[in-house]
């Protein structure tokens, strides 16, 4: 929860929904974040698709990694997600995924096929229900269904149209939301926005991201096959030729302000990086502050769309977890996920492999405030929500540990990896992580 914020203080809500309340203030304070950003091959140095993203949840909600083997399934079996049991597929891959500690879902990750999928709470005019399927459930299954982004895409528009979207995405108190979704695999990307059991979605440009609102237009490429009879029911405006977002995007309950400053400021910064693009530029990207860099300077209002930046750190909610992709056709072993803890900017990016299992260091969580590496690193960036100045004594103890990290990687990587080899790395510099976090905590004092 965060410092300061009654439980539910400002939202009301109903039947899963928020009600704006009386005043434009209490429309401000949103339980919403997340940016997730994509440059396809022909954006990128090496020419490899970089996928990226910031997961914003509530402040000391601790997200720790999770590995889900490859298994095949028996026929008729069901799986239980967050709130609901689902039909089971015969085939699932393995998958990497950061999962807040109490949902079975994931706010991204990424497959053995070098899928990777990340999603947003979007405002609509079409209600979530009271239960239904969590973006976060939509998440794990696309990862564990598809061998390719379209694939995964296929697979969360099936279970949307079959089940809906609903549920309390937050534990501390009812918040049922729709969801966007970026997938990316090494050849494509698509974005897919979902009202309700209505959808819309496209092919990613050569650069893309999405953030909190509806984004995609009559710029469409697939569409349900109701959508737009459907959107004559509800108030928004339906035009020819259709306009998804204009028709379902709800643009009152929420201010703008959320998300379209961080929508395009994601935006502006991957295009002025084209053809340039590589996991460092991405890095700087999530450690971004309004174009700022990786100096966060608080904003009074909430009205201010400097206040919701990339690297979150006012609201109600906060950067909780970070995770980038560098989506190789061929890798030369393992897939790789490079993830940070707590805010990126207060943080430093660990190599992770999609391996047959994970360091038990990056997978220890718990609900409340306890000693792990995930928490580490949350009471870092809660150091610099409350002290802004202290990031760069922060950074001078952290910089020469990333360094240190890349060198190994590099070098382990020209000499080639098993996934022996893979997983004892990622232990091993974990470790070398926890380390030196717990001594830079001490340095802030």
């Amino acid at each position: 929860m965060a410092p300061g914020v009654r439980r539910g203080a400002c939202l009301g809500y109903t039947s899963g929904t928020i009600n704006a309340g009386p005043s434009p203030r209490s429309r401000l304070l949103a339980p919403a974040s997340c940016d997730t950003l994509v440059a396809l091959g022909p954006a990128t140095r090496r020419g490899h698709a970089i996928f990226a993203k910031n997961s914003d949840r509530p402040p000391g909600e601790c997200q720790p990694l999770v590995l889900i083997e490859r298994a095949t399934h028996a026929k008729g079996a069901r799986v239980r997600c967050q709130y609901l049991d689902v039909a089971q597929v015969r085939q699932t891959h393995r998958v990497l995924g950061s999962s807040p500690v109490w949902l079975w879902g994931f706010e991204h990750g990424l497959n053995e096929h070098g899928v990777a999928i990340g999603n947003e709470t979007i405002f609509t005019h079409e209600a979530p229900a009271a239960t239904g399927l969590l973006g976060m459930d939509l998440v794990r299954f696309g990862l564990e269904r598809g061998a390719t982004a379209a694939e995964a895409c296929q697979a969360i528009i099936e279970l949307i149209e079959t089940h809906g979207q609903g549920g309390s995405g937050w534990r501390e108190f009812p918040f049922a939301y729709n969801s966007s979704f970026l997938l990316a695999d090494p050849g494509e990307g698509w974005i897919l926005e979902a009202a309700g059991r209505r959808w819309a979605a496209r092919r990613v440009h050569e650069v893309d991201s999405i953030s909190n609102q509806v984004t995609i237009a009559a710029d469409w490429q697939r569409l349900s096959r109701d959508a737009i009879a459907h959107a004559r029911d509800l108030p928004g405006e339906v035009r020819e030729p259709f306009d998804f977002e204009a028709a379902y995007r709800d643009a009152t309950t929420i201010t703008p302000a959320l998300a379209a400053g961080r929508l395009r400021c994601s935006r502006s910064l991957l295009a002025a990086g084209r053809g340039d693009h590589d996991p460092f530029s991405m890095r700087r990207l999530l450690r971004d502050h309004d174009g700022h860099g990786e100096r966060f300077r608080p904003v009074e209002s909430h009205e201010d769309e400097q206040f919701y930046t990339l690297c979150m750190h006012q609201g109600l909610s906060r950067t909780t977890a970070a995770m980038l992709a560098e989506l190789e056709a061929v890798p030369t072993g393992p897939r790789l996920a490079w993830i940070a803890f707590g805010r990126p900017c207060a943080s430093v990016f660990l190599p992770v492999f999609v391996g047959p299992t994970l360091p038990a260091v990056l997978t220890e969580g718990t609900v409340e405030e306890g000693a792990s590496l995930w928490w580490d690193f949350e009471r870092l960036g809660a150091a610099v929500d409350a002290s802004p100045d202290c990031i760069e004594a922060l950074r001078a103890a952290l910089d020469p540990l990333q360094v240190a990290i890349d060198v190994a990687l590099e070098n382990a990587l020209r000499a080639g990896l098993s996934e022996d080899v893979a997983f004892e790395l990622s232990a091993a510099l974990a470790e070398r992580a926890a380390v030196a976090v717990r001594a830079a905590r001490t340095l802030l004092g």
